[in-house]
C-alpha cells in the first residue's frame, strides 16, 4: 500500500476509524475499534503511524497497511485517554487521561517511561515547541506546566475556579497559549520570548467565544504566516475563526447540525477539518468560510479527526 501524501482520519462512536481521500471524500480504509470509543487521533510526524486514544488504552496503527490489528498497544492508563501527541521527531509519545495522569511513552516499547500526577481528570495536553515542557488542563480548572528536564511541575494556573479546561493550544513559535473551558471562554497568555523556558505566563486576553462549551481550540500553523488565527469548535454547532491580532471574529463556519468536537488545520492554514456529532467530518476553506467537502460514512457521532498533509519533518 503506497503512502498517500495527505492522511486524513476520523473516529466515531460507531467504534470505527476511517481513512479518507481528502479531495474526493472517498473512504478507502476502515479499522474496527471494538473495545471502546476513540477520544483522540494523532498522526506521527513521519506519517507512518496513527495513534488512537481510547478507554483506557492507546493503540498505534500502521498508516500504510491494510491490517486492522494495531502494531502496539499502550495499556497503563486506568481510565479514558483524552489527549495524545508526539514529540517532533516521533521518538516518544505523550498522553493525558481521566485517571489524573500525564504519561510519556517510548514508541518502541509499551511501557510508560514517565508519569506526572495532575490530581484531577486530564482533558487536554499539548507539547510546547521547545519540546521540553508539557502543558495539561484538567476537569477542576487547573493548568499545569510539566518540565520534562526537571521532571516536575514548574507552573500552575487556575483561570476560572471549578470550570473544566477542555482544550489547550500553543502557537507554533511558543509566543501564545490559549485555554478554552466549559463556559465558552478562551483565556490567552503571552509566553515570554527569548527565554529557554515558557513558564512565564502574561495575561493577554479573555475571549467570550461561544455560549456553549468549547470542545477544541487550535492556533494556526507556521506556514499560515503572516496570518494568525484561533479556531474554536463548540457545542453550539459552529466553529469560529478569530484573528489573533486583537481577537476579532473573522468567520463563523456554519453547516454542522450538532456538536463540533474537533478541528485540525492543514499545514498551510488554508483549510480546516472538523468532526461533529452529526456523524460527518467537513473540509472548510479558510478564505471563504464555506465547506468544500463532507465526509460521510460513520453511523454515529464523529468525535475526532487527524490530518497530516505536510512533508516529513527535518530533524528537530
Amino acid at each position: 500500500m503506497t503512502q498517500p501524501s495527505v492522511i486524513l482520519a476520523t473516529a466515531s462512536y460507531d467504534k470505527t476509524i476511517r481513512f479518507w481521500e481528502a479531495k474526493s471524500g472517498r473512504c478507502y480504509r476502515t479499522i474496527p475499534y471494538p473495545d471502546s470509543q476513540v477520544n483522540r487521533l494523532e498522526i506521527t510526524p513521519n506519517k507512518h503511524y496513527l495513534a488512537a486514544a481510547g478507554n483506557p488504552h492507546i493503540r498505534l496503527f500502521d498508516v500504510n497497511s491494510n491490517t486492522p490489528q494495531p502494531v502496539m498497544s499502550y495499556d497503563q492508563h486506568t481510565s479514558n485517554v483524552m489527549a495524545v501527541g508526539f514529540q517532533c521527531d516521533g521518538n516518544w509519545m505523550y498522553s493525558g487521561s481521566e485517571d489524573g495522569t500525564v504519561k510519556i511513552w517510548d514508541l518502541r516499547a509499551p511501557v510508560c517511561q514517565m508519569e506526572y500526577e495532575s490530581r484531577a481528570a486530564v482533558n487536554t495536553v499539548v507539547l510546547h515547541p521547545n519540546q521540553t515542557e508539557l502543558i495539561s488542563g484538567d476537569q477542576n480548572g487547573n493548568i499545569r506546566v510539566w518540565d520534562l528536564t526537571a521532571n516536575s511541575c514548574s507552573c500552575e494556573l487556575v483561570p476560572e475556579v471549578d470550570t473544566a479546561v477542555r482544550s489547550l493550544t500553543v502557537m507554533w513559535d511558543g509566543s501564545l497559549v490559549v485555554a478554552a473551558n466549559n463556559h465558552g471562554t478562551c483565556y490567552v497568555w503571552r509566553l515570554m520570548r527569548g527565554t529557554q523556558t515558557m513558564t512565564n505566563f502574561e495575561p493577554l486576553h479573555k475571549l467570550q467565544a461561544h455560549d456553549g462549551y468549547i470542545l477544541k481550540c487550535l492556533l494556526s500553523p507556521e506556514f499560515c504566516e503572516p496570518h494568525r488565527y484561533l479556531a474554536t469548535a463548540s457545542s453550539d454547532h459552529t466553529v469560529k475563526i478569530w484573528n489573533v491580532d486583537g481577537f476579532k471574529l473573522e468567520k463563523t463556519l456554519i453547516g454542522h447540525q450538532q456538536w463540533v468536537w474537533d478541528c485540525v488545520f492543514s499545514v498551510d492554514g488554508a483549510y480546516l477539518i472538523t468532526a461533529s456529532s452529526d456523524t460527518t467530518a467537513r473540509l472548510w476553506s479558510m478564505s471563504t468560510g464555506k465547506d468544500i467537502n463532507v465526509y460521510q460514512g460513520h453511523r454515529n457521532a464523529t468525535t475526532c479527526c487527524a490530518l497530516h498533509d505536510g512533508a516529513e519533518p527535518a530533524a528537530c
